[in-house]
């Protein structure tokens, strides 16, 4: 795995050149066994800068057409991802098979990046947040949610096509681990993900919007 290259050498020293990086918190992750990191979403580079601030190898879910491409772009792009320690989902089995690859990997005790509100965020507010992560809490005995606040990525990075990275401080606050396992309704499940949201609000003081993010369209 590249994992610690990437964080340590390649990219990690190279986003801390432009982006000041401070973790707060960072000791409520427990340092093994199933983790779910539920963060807030403002920018792009939130999935570089969670991984720099947390202490554990964190892996999101990745399209598998990642890993499946032809050609030199097509096995560049699939090494990179696996050694990235990326998991690949394939779409076409639609939500059901993102969960099942996450409780996979949970399973493994590992750690796992999401963001409950499915987007990025289009006007800095705290979106609704969707429940799978407690879906997947619920099948991994054990596992807990540690609450991610993520402050000032959509000011160093701002939306945009040219996708462009300016200097300036970003904050990673870690919240105290949520055990949320044992749910048995969708009563319980739903509770559980607000649960997680109104923790999240608590590090990031965003204003809370009532209804979910709509999908970006990508540029």
């Amino acid at each position: 795995m590249f994992y610690s290259l990437y964080k340590h050498v390649l990219i990690g020293p190279a986003l801390r050149a432009v982006v000041r990086v401070e973790a707060i918190g960072a000791g409520n992750i427990p340092r093994h066994g199933p983790v779910i990191l539920a963060a807030n979403h403002l920018a792009e580079v939130d999935s570089l800068v969670l991984p720099l601030a947390a202490p554990r190898e964190i892996a999101f879910l990745a399209k598998s057409e990642y890993f499946t491409g032809t050609g030199v772009r097509g096995r560049l792009s699939r090494w990179f991802f696996q050694s990235a320690g990326q998991i690949p989902v394939d779409r076409s089995g639609g939500g059901t098979a993102a969960l099942n690859a996450a409780v996979a990997h949970l399973r493994r005790g590992g750690a796992w990046g999401i963001y409950p509100e499915g987007t990025r965020s289009p006007d800095g507010r705290l979106y609704r947040g969707h429940t799978g992560l407690a879906r997947v809490a619920q099948q991994v005995p054990g596992a807990v949610v540690v609450p991610v606040g993520l402050s000032g990525t959509d000011t160093v990075n701002p939306p945009g096509p040219r996708r462009s990275l300016r200097p300036g401080r970003v904050t990673v606050r870690f919240g105290a681990p949520l055990e949320i396992g044992g749910l048995i309704d969708e009563h319980g499940i739903r509770d559980a993900t607000d649960e997680v949201m109104r923790r999240i609000h608590t590090l990031t003081s965003q204003t809370i919007a009532s209804d979910y993010a709509a999908p970006r369209l990508r540029s």
